[in-house]
This record gives structure tokens, C-alpha cells and sequence, in this order.
């Protein structure tokens, strides 16, 4: 007896075609687990990445770092996703009713893939400005240009918004069962194939380079290190990559076992497979956990801004004092931290752009 079973709890939720009688179940207490987590994001996920924006954004020009410019849209992407969050929330509360209507089941699905896309977009080219500071420094002047670096963020957010418009149009409001959910409609052999086509270019092609910019990296910093001319600047460089390789291992790590999960699950379903109730249930549920990993990561990066970025923390602290009006204080802790950093900067000037390359590495 062929049956149609579908878990409906949270985002991950697909029609879930299987060839045995199984009985539809939810990961026991999903209904109050998930709305806390997904709130939990939520909170933290919308005031950490606005803290992001205002301390990293409201630096201007002239006092940020080129990669601050990945780090800001990388906050604003995250931003826009976790605005979504109390929706999925209020569904997961209700074993998956889906009470928003269809055209908010497509936007929000469509939110949070432009921003899965757009983040290891982001995440790429901060590592290939990693590797063209440290490996290609006085090649690079020009792709490490502000006006490049612009280009490329408005390029990754037009890509990242085409390669959504798939959850646009197969994400759906499902009224087949007894209640209305959002899923996407696995009926469509094209859409399940373009489906793990993306996973692969959209994560593991990303991070294979990723890996590759890295590896060069380290081993150029291997080889270097001893003759480096500036040991400061050195040191500086090295703290900025372990900066952006925790963000990088903090993605990998969130989005690797959803992606996993997913590619199983449309494997299974390319290839009519016969699973048992068991492997239905393991796939299912762990979709679902998987999911909520997944969306941890957009909470993650603010924490490890304020902890590893020493530059951001200065920054966040001379907002501070700025806002409360501490001018003694802003004056005293500026000397002190101009007298800390000389030397720890690269700066070069172009004449025909009239564009600085400034990175506090």
C-alpha cells in the first residue's frame, strides 16, 4: 500500500513520498521546543546583527576595514531572515498549521533561501580577500578596492535573490490533509533535481574553495612567517583570519548536516527508494533538528564578532561612549588605542580611484 506522509513542524517540511503504510509522527515535543528555539534566534538573531550593522556600518569610510563591508551585509541578510522566524514559530506551535496563507509561505521560504545563499556567497569572498591579503597583497590592488568590493556584494545579493526564486514558486500552502501547511511540492521530478543540483554548487563548490584559499593561507603563513618584516602586522593578519574561519567553520558546521539530511531525502525520492517507517522517521526528524542547527547560525556570528574581533569591540565601544556623551573618556581610550595599533595597519593609495585599501588585519 502506497501511502503519502509529510512531517509538518517547522520550515524543513516536505511532502514525503514513501511506499510503505507508515503513520505520520512528530518528534516528540516539537510543538514546545521548537517555537522556544525558533524565538530564541529570533531575540538574539535580530539584536545582535542590528548591533553588527550600527557598530561595523556606523564606522564610515575612512575607520572601517574592507571586510567590514561582507561583514555588514552578512548581518543584513541574517537580519532580514530571522524577521521570519515568528512565523515559522507560530506553525511549529501548531504541529504545523500553517495559518499565514500561501503568499507568506513563499516569501518567508523565499527569505530564507536567498539568505542560505547568500551567506556562504559572502563567506566565499571574504575568504578570497583573506587569501588576496596575505597570499597576492601587492597584486590585489585593485580587487581589494572599495569599489570592487561593492560590486561584488551587489553581484552575491542579485545571484543569491535569482537562485531563491525556486522556493518562490514550488513552496506551497498544502490543504490535501487535514490541515493547511507550507511545504514544498516534491511532486516536481525538476524541482527535486534542481534541489541537489543547488546543494552542490551552493555549498559544497563554495566550500572547496573555501578549503583551498585556506590551505594556501596557512601554508604561505608557514613559509613566511620567520621573514615576515613587520611581526605587528603579522600578528594582525593572523587574528583577522582566525576571525573570519570561526565564521566560516561556524556556517559548515550549522548548514552541513541540514544539507545532509536533504540530500538524502531527495535521493530517496529521485530514485523511488523503498524505506521503511524507521528511515522515515530517522530522515524526517532529523530534518528537523538539522533545521534548527541551521538557524542557529544566524545568532552565532554577532557573538563571535564581540569575542575574537578586537577591532569590533573597540569600534562597539567608542559607539558607546559616543551615545552617552563621554567625550573625556572617548578622547583618553582614543590615544591609548592609536599608540596600541601603529603600525598594525595596511594602507595603500590609489591615485586614479582616489580609494583607500585600509585593512586592520
Amino acid at each position: 500500500m502506497t501511502t503519502s506522509s509529510s512531517t509538518n513542524s517547522s520550515y524543513s517540511d516536505i511532502e514525503f513520498n514513501i511506499t510503505v503504510d507508515c503513520p505520520i509522527s512528530h518528534l516528540q515535543g516539537s510543538e514546545i521546543f521548537l517555537p522556544v528555539v525558533y524565538y530564541i534566534i529570533f531575540f538574539t538573531g535580530f539584536l545582535g546583527n542590528l548591533f553588527v550593522i550600527s557598530v561595523v556600518g556606523g564606522k564610515g569610510r575612512r575607520g572601517g576595514r574592507l571586510v567590514d563591508t561582507f561583514v555588514v551585509n552578512l548581518a543584513l541578510a541574517d537580519l532580514i531572515f530571522v524577521l521570519t522566524l515568528p512565523l515559522w514559530s507560530h506553525s511549529a506551535s501548531q504541529n504545523g498549521k500553517w495559518m499565514f496563507g500561501n503568499e507568506l509561505c513563499k516569501l518567508s521560504s523565499y527569505i530564507i533561501a536567498v539568505n542560505r545563499f547568500s551567506n556562504i556567497f559572502f563567506l566565499t569572498c571574504m575568504s578570497v580577500d583573506r587569501y588576496l591579503a596575505v597570499v597576492k597583497l601587492m597584486d590585489s590592488r585593485y580587487l581589494r578596492s572599495s569599489r570592487c568590493i561593492r560590486a561584488t556584494c551587489a553581484a552575491v545579493w542579485f545571484f543569491s535573490l535569482l537562485l531563491g526564486i525556486p522556493s518562490l514558486v514550488y513552496r506551497r500552502v498544502d490543504e490535501s490533509d487535514e490541515m493547511p501547511c507550507c511545504v514544498e511540492d516534491s511532486s516536481s521530478t525538476f524541482f527535486l533535481g534542481l534541489s541537489l543540483v543547488m546543494a552542490l554548487l551552493t555549498f559544497v563548490f563554495p566550500v572547496l574553495i573555501i578549503v583551498l584559499c585556506y590551505g594556501t593561507i596557512i601554508m604561505h603563513l608557514n613559509k613566511h612567517c620567520v621573514a615576515a618584516a613587520n611581526p605587528r602586522a603579522a600578528a594582525r593578519r593572523r587574528h583577522s583570519l582566525k576571525m573570519v574561519l570561526s565564521i566560516i567553520v561556524a556556517f559548515v558546521v550549522s548548514w552541513l548536516p541540514y544539507n545532509v539530511f536533504k540530500v538524502i531525502m531527495i535521493c530517496s525520492q529521485l530514485s523511488h527508494a523503498k524505506l521503511n517507517c524507521e528511515a522515515v522517521s530517522w530522515l524526517t526528524n532529523g530534518l528537523q533538528v538539522s533545521c534548527c542547527l541551521a538557524f542557529l547560525n544566524s545568532c552565532v556570528n554577532p557573538a563571535i564578532y564581540f569575542f575574537l574581533d578586537h577591532h569590533f569591540r573597540r569600534s562597539a565601544v567608542i559607539m558607546y561612549m559616543t551615545c552617552a556623551g563621554k567625550p573625556k573618556l572617548l578622547h583618553s581610550y582614543n590615544s591609548s588605542a592609536s599608540f596600541t595599533n601603529v603600525g598594525t595597519s595596511e594602507s595603500f593609495a590609489t591615485s586614479g580611484g582616489r580609494s583607500q585599501l585600509q585593512m586592520s588585519e
